[in-house]
């Protein structure tokens, strides 16, 4: 009988889900037609494509189930193009009434209709939400009304489990913002850049405060020209940064204290994680700092007080004066630094790795020749046990920002195992906006990047003829058994890159005899798993 009515309860709530398509051709013309007061568990409202962008703004205040969420997705056209919605002149259902309407294109939480409660298991994605910012207007309660500075492209004013995926926010105050009442927040495969307000260092590409956030393989891009505020700001308890792409900025990263007694208190304060990234910090960029970790409120009571646990991401920048890579608010901040690549294109002596205080321990890290602790009067201590300085860490290309590693880098098979406190480095950043598995031949590499063949154009054509054939393989059986250092080591007849040419390496050139270069590529793609043995 139980199981009866399980089922029972399972299907109807599969049954009454609702699909809202709205779009040209669609039932429902424009967003303000979908029910908002009264989306259930398991509905969606799927958001087509269309030439002219979507003038409307909306709330979401409902609740989803782990099982059955809500879903807004925006349905793509033929060319991947993702529906628009505009901030500008935007009008909102009529039914619908929430306050902080100034604050964001789309809000989650905070209304008077529907009801108000507390949002959860919300996803939003494949949508680019724009303009939500002054001197833009749109149609409110009180009629026409004007973006406040600090307006989001999505603002989660509160929310338990709530997922923004693929979507490109820009032109606004702040491109996404989340509330102290938020927890357990996912924001992914996103693109987030060219917001702020002009002569304000008060509004970010992203500014948040959760129990609980994720950023993954999202691309951080620049602010609006003349605006001074940082690129991922965040005051949360539990924060990890992983596998993404983030550039210029004020800061790349500001991770600074909360001001809320239950996040501060929260063990999860006092550890955060940022693994995987690439930072890049371009010429003429306002603040020389690229990562700062404390606090910034002054209260010092408030301060993180823990340990930023910063590992395996690439650090680039092409400032031609002086980089500093980090600002530890406190004493009582602590950074431990690990199998990270820190390359400047100006000389290692305009390098620093410490504002001034703070306690740094870095390990395994390659970092540009001529580094220095500081350029302040150091007020806490670098730990240096153990660092590989050099002037070219074996990029595949500075000029073209690929970064992956070439063959010979020194960078290769040079990290240190992970300590058992710390997140495994799984995954690496894929442009644009996605990620792949990292596939780790030996030791970890160090950076972002784990060195692969197809990354490298390492390929069994040793003639360069084009053409994998016999002449290749007269050249590959001289190799055969030879190791780095020996005579007879051919670096291109290394296929698996583990210095040595033995039965894997035989394997792929197998795989690929008698091919082009271009189908070569596609074997090897599919073959990954089998020769990494």
């Amino acid at each position: 009988m139980i199981y009866r009515v399980l089922f029972f309860v399972l299907y109807a709530t599969s049954v009454f889900a609702t699909t809202f398509e709205v779009g040209p051709e669609k039932r429902l013309q424009n967003i303000g037609d979908v029910p908002w007061e009264s989306l259930a568990p398991g509905d969606s409202v799927l958001i087509h494509w269309r030439p002219e962008s979507y003038q409307e703004k909306w709330v979401i205040c409902r609740r989803g189930t782990a099982t059955q969420p809500i879903v807004v997705r925006g349905v793509v056209n033929a060319q991947g193009e993702r529906p628009v919605i505009d901030g500008r002149n935007a009008t909102t259902r009529s039914v619908l009434n929430y306050w902080n309407e100034a604050r964001g294109v789309i809000k989650i939480g905070g209304a008077n209709v529907p009801e108000d409660t507390m949002p959860a298991h919300i996803v939003v994605e494949n949508l680019e939400i724009r303009s939500g910012r002054p001197p833009y207007t749109f149609m409110g309660r009180d009629g026409v009304t004007n973006y406040s500075k600090n307006s989001a492209a999505i603002f989660v004013e509160k929310g338990e489990s709530i997922t923004i995926r693929n979507c490109v926010l820009h032109d606004c105050g702040n491109g996404f913002f989340c509330a102290s009442q938020s927890s357990d927040i996912l924001v992914e495969a996103c693109h987030i850049y060219d917001n702020g307000i002009e002569g304000s260092i008060y509004e970010h590409n992203n500014y948040t405060e959760a129990n609980g956030i994720v950023f993954q393989f999202n691309h951080f891009g620049p602010l609006r020209d003349g605006c001074g505020g940082n690129n991922l700001k965040d005051r949360s308890a539990g924060t990890v940064i992983r596998y993404n792409w983030i550039e210029d900025g004020n800061r790349q990263l500001d991770l600074v204290d909360s001001d809320h007694e239950e996040l501060i208190q929260n063990l999860a304060y006092r550890h955060t994680f940022v693994y995987g990234n690439v930072l890049i910090e371009g010429a003429g960029e306002g603040n020389r700092q690229m990562v700062h970790y404390g606090g910034d409120s002054g209260q010092t009571d408030r301060y993180r007080k823990g340990t930023l646990y910063f590992y395996n991401n690439t650090v680039v920048s092409s400032r031609t004066d002086r980089t500093t890579l980090f600002r530890l608010s406190s004493n009582d901040e602590s950074c431990d630094m690990f199998n990270n690549i820190v390359y400047t294109t100006h000389p290692g002596e305009s390098l620093s790795l410490s504002n001034s205080a703070g306690t740094l321990r870095l390990q395994n890290n390659w970092i540009m020749s001529g580094w220095v602790k500081s350029f302040e009067s150091l007020t806490g201590e670098v730990v240096d046990l153990g660092t590989v300085t050099g002037s070219d860490p074996g990029f595949v290309d500075v000029q073209t920002q690929n970064f992956a590693l070439k063959r010979d880098s020194p960078c290769v098979d040079g990290g240190r195992a992970l300590p058992s406190l710390v997140q495994g480095v799984t995954q690496e950043y894929v442009a644009p906006q996605t990620g792949r598995v990292r596939q780790v031949m030996g030791a970890l590499d160090l950076g972002a990047f784990e060195w692969r063949v197809e990354d490298t154009g390492v390929l069994p054509d040793l003639d360069g003829s084009g053409l994998i054939d016999f002449s290749d393989f007269v050249l590959f059986a001289a190799a055969f058994g030879s190791s780095e250092g020996d005579a007879n080591f051919q670096a291109n007849a290394d296929l698996d890159g583990n210095r040595q040419i033995g039965f894997p390496d035989f394997l792929i050139f197998v795989f690929a005899f008698g091919k082009k270069v271009e189908q070569a590529y596609k074997i090897l793609l599919l073959k990954t798993e089998v020769y990494i043995l």
